[in-house]
C-alpha cells in the first residue's frame, strides 16, 4: 500500500530520511480494527520523529503520522484517537505511563490504511469533512484539554496564548473565542498577528511585549522564548497550562519569585483521552467552529508539507489528501 514512512533519522537534515512509496498493508490483531485513511494532519511529532526524538532505530522503517480521519470496516466515517494505551489501562489514557502515538510503536496514519484498537474511534458527524476532523486527535484535542480540563477556564475569563501560528496556537483561539473567553496572543510576525485576530483573538501583541492587563491564564507551547512574559503576565492566583517547548525547554529564569509571591499554578497537559476527543468533536458539530487548515495537499506530496513545517512556514495545520 502506499505510505510515507521514515527510513532513517537525522538531527540535521530530517527529511533526508523521508520517503514516499509503498510499504505493507497493516493487519489488525484481536480487539484491533483497520480504517481507509482519507486525510491525516501534520504535527511537529512527525518531524522530531525523523530526527530520532520518541523512535528507536529498531522500529524502522516507521509510517509517520499521529492523527487521520477516514471509514472504518463498517463504512462508518471516523476520527482516529492516537493515543495507544496499555488495553488493561482504565483511568485517564494521558496517565498510562506505558502509552504511546501511532508512529512510535504501531505504524502510522501517513498510508492507505491504519490500524487502531477499535476503542480509538470516534464517530465523525457530517458536519465536519475528512480533512477537519483528521486536524482534531493531536493539536486540536491537546489545546481543548488545555483550556477545558487542565487549564478549568470558563467563560469571561481572560487567556494569553503565545506564539499564535502553529496548530494548538490557533486551535486554543477558535476553542476559546467559542467558548466566550477573551483571547489575546502574542507572535513575532505581524502577518501572523493579523490572521490571528482574524481567526478571533480579541488583541493581539509582539512576543514579549507588556498587556494592557493581567490575565487569568496562559496557554504556553513555546518554554524558553516566552516563558518570562507567560509567567509576568499572570494575576494573582493564575495560571500556566504548558504542554510544549518548542524553543527549547531550559530557561535562563524561572520566575520562581513570581511563582510563589503571587501563588501561580503551573500545570503540565499531554494530550487528550479517547472521551475528550468525543467532547471535542461534538463542541464542533455545536458551536460550528471549524480547525484552520493551513493548505491540504495529496499524501503523494508529503514531502512539500514537511520542508513547510521545518521552515515555520505554517499558519494553522497542514493536511495529506487521499
Amino acid at each position: 500500500m502506499f505510505a510515507v514512512y521514515a527510513e532513517s533519522f537525522s538531527s540535521d537534515d530530517p527529511l533526508s530520511g523521508l520517503v514516499v512509496g509503498e510499504r505493507p498493508a497493516p493487519e489488525a490483531p484481536d480487539g484491533w480494527t483497520t480504517v481507509t485513511v482519507k486525510a491525516a494532519s501534520l504535527n511537529h511529532h512527525d518531524l522530531w520523529s525523523l530526527r530520532g526524538v520518541g523512535l528507536r532505530e529498531e522500529s524502522l522503517p516507521m509510517i509517520l503520522g499521529c492523527d487521520a480521519a477516514g471509514v472504518d470496516e463498517d463504512g462508518n466515517e471516523v476520527v482516529v484517537h492516537g493515543v495507544i494505551s496499555d488495553p488493561r489501562w482504565t483511568g485517564d489514557e494521558a496517565d498510562d505511563p506505558g502509552r504511546s502515538l501511532l508512529s512510535e510503536r504501531h505504524q502510522g496514519t501517513f498510508a492507505d490504511q491504519v490500524v487502531v484498537p477499535r476503542r480509538n474511534l470516534v464517530p465523525k458527524p457530517a458536519s465536519l469533512s475528512f480533512e477537519e476532523a483528521a486536524c482534531l486527535p493531536t493539536a486540536w484535542l491537546t489545546a481543548y484539554r488545555m483550556l477545558f480540563v487542565q487549564g478549568g477556564c470558563t467563560p469571561g475569563e481572560t487567556v494569553l496564548v503565545q506564539g499564535a501560528g502553529g496548530g494548538v496556537a490557533t486551535a486554543l483561539i477558535t476553542l476559546g473565542r467559542a467558548a466566550g473567553l477573551t483571547i489575546l496572543a502574542t507572535s513575532r510576525d505581524e502577518a501572523k498577528r493579523q490572521r490571528a485576530r482574524e481567526l478571533g483573538a480579541h488583541e493581539v501583541f509582539q512576543s514579549g511585549e507588556r498587556l494592557p492587563v493581567k490575565v487569568d491564564a496562559v496557554m504556553e507551547t513555546v518554554g524558553r522564548a516566552t516563558w518570562t512574559h507567560s509567567v509576568r503576565s499572570l494575576r494573582p492566583g493564575g495560571r500556566i497550562v504548558i504542554s510544549g517547548t518548542t524553543s527549547g525547554p531550559s530557561v535562563d529564569d524561572a520566575g520562581l519569585t513570581h511563582v510563589f509571591f503571587k501563588q501561580l499554578s503551573i500545570i503540565g497537559s499531554t494530550m487528550g483521552t479517547r472521551k475528550e476527543l468525543d467532547l471535542l468533536v461534538k463542541f464542533l458539530d455545536a458551536t460550528g467552529a471549524r480547525p484552520l487548515v493551513d493548505r491540504a495537499i495529496p499524501m503523494e506530496h508529503a514531502r512539500e508539507g514537511f520542508a513547510a513545517m521545518a521552515e515555520g512556514d505554517v499558519f494553522g495545520k497542514i493536511v495529506f489528501t487521499r
